[in-house]
């Protein structure tokens, strides 16, 4: 049986999502979505082969989240607003018992400084209220920490250390530009970074570990170590694990100008006052750079995202790197939009098709690595995120 949809946000990974539960009406039979902008969510209307409605909300305002959802009553909720808003876009689940799905955990606007401990205390809210929340359903976090859960069902009976490798290697011709909201992006990469070892914190400054590594498709891209959120949930859902670390690939010219923007303070988060009115650096950085949006049109080359996974089989060593390789030019011609905001609006389609199917129905709180991985690793096959197992030698892996 076909069910409601509410999508919030018409950002690139809002119209990916959009498209991908169009495509599929014997799960989302109704689908509505919304953003604080509702022309940006009609023009994406106008690119379905199906009718959808649209409307205008601030996901800032509980009410008006509220009173949406209680006039198009949907089964489930898909956030891909700002991860500022994660938090009263779950108040609002809760008010209205609606399930929810997010792909990024909750960030405070006045703080650099993304964790999950804010989300995770709505567990026993959930819970009580008998609805599923499903968090980080994109695809770092997401399907790298799904890559994570099939492994160790499938491919290891120990995992030792775990390292999700990130490379974007496509071109979109700007001297500078972020594959998603420059604010969140940059506030992400001038970060410390952050790691997981032996059941504590490693802190390091902002890029300074690099590893060269060869990329299945691509080749040999330099990746620097940051923090990303997905690390705060394997470590406590992946047993024994003894290392987890995040990298990302960045190339000389983005990170050149980046160290500019940053040393002349257009990376700042904290108001300046400028011919008396007060702004924020960041944000006004963002309102002149290329819209994220904008890219898929000028955007070629591919993705390579995945997890390195080393550990034990049969009293045997393992190794393996199991990833996913898409292609910016496919993903445009098939949803207006390139592979950053592709790999990150499938899995949210999926992660509520499993809701929806009643797969993954679990009241609370969760991280996607809790439910069964083999559903929507199949799912990633069929609908656009083909994946493989690559196995990998002993060669010493970055201390």
């Amino acid at each position: 049986m076909s069910k409601r949809v509410l999508i919030i946000g018409a950002g690139g990974v809002g119209r990916v999502v959009t498209h991908k539960c169009a495509q599929i009406p014997e799960v989302f039979g109704a689908i509505c979505l919304a953003s604080r902008t509702k022309a940006k969510c009609d023009v994406i209307a106008g690119e379905l082969s199906r009718e959808i409605e649209t409307a205008q909300v601030d996901a800032d305002q509980v009410p008006e989240l509220v009173a949406l959802m209680r006039q198009f009553k949907p089964d489930l909720l898909i956030n891909v607003a700002l991860p500022y808003q994660d938090l009263t876009i779950m108040d609002a689940c809760l008010e209205t018992g609606v399930p929810y799905v997010d792909t990024a955990n909750y960030e405070p606007r006045d703080v650099a400084k993304f964790e999950y401990h804010w989300q995770w205390a709505y567990r026993d809210r959930f819970r009580e209220k008998g609805i599923t929340a499903l968090l980080g359903s994109g695809f770092d976090p997401g399907v790298t920490n799904v890559f994570c859960a099939y492994a160790s069902k499938h491919l290891f009976d120990r995992i030792d250390t775990i390292d999700i490798l990130d490379c974007n290697a496509g071109d979109h011709g700007h001297p500078f530009a972020t594959n998603f909201n420059p604010e969140i992006n940059i506030r992400e990469v001038t970060a410390n970074g952050r790691y997981w070892r032996e059941g504590e914190w490693c802190e390091t400054q902002p890029l300074e570990k690099t590893w060269d590594f060869d990329y299945p498709g691509v080749g040999v891209k330099r990746s620097y170590l940051m923090y990303h959120e997905e690390i705060e949930s394997l470590c406590q859902n992946i047993p024994n694990v003894k290392r987890i670390r995040f990298w990302m690939t960045f190339g000389e010219q983005y990170l050149t100008h980046l160290k500019v923007l940053e040393n002349v303070g257009l990376t700042r988060i904290d108001p300046v006052e400028f011919q008396g009115q007060s702004i924020v650096p960041l944000q006004f950085l963002k309102a002149i750079l290329p819209d994220p949006g904008s890219l898929g049109a000028r955007t070629k080359g591919q993705t390579c995202i995945g997890c390195l996974i080393d550990g034990e089989k049969d009293g045997k060593h393992r190794r393996v790197f199991i990833h996913n390789n898409c292609n910016h030019e496919a993903c445009f011609k098939e949803v207006n939009a390139q592979a950053v905001s592709y790999t990150t609006g499938v899995p949210a389609m999926i992660g509520a098709k499993m809701i929806l199917e009643d797969r993954w129905v679990r009241p609370g709180v969760f991280n996607i690595e809790e439910f069964d991985p083999d559903p929507f690793m199949a799912d990633l096959n069929q609908y656009g995120l083909p994946w493989q197992v690559k196995e990998l030698g002993n060669e010493p892996l970055p201390a």
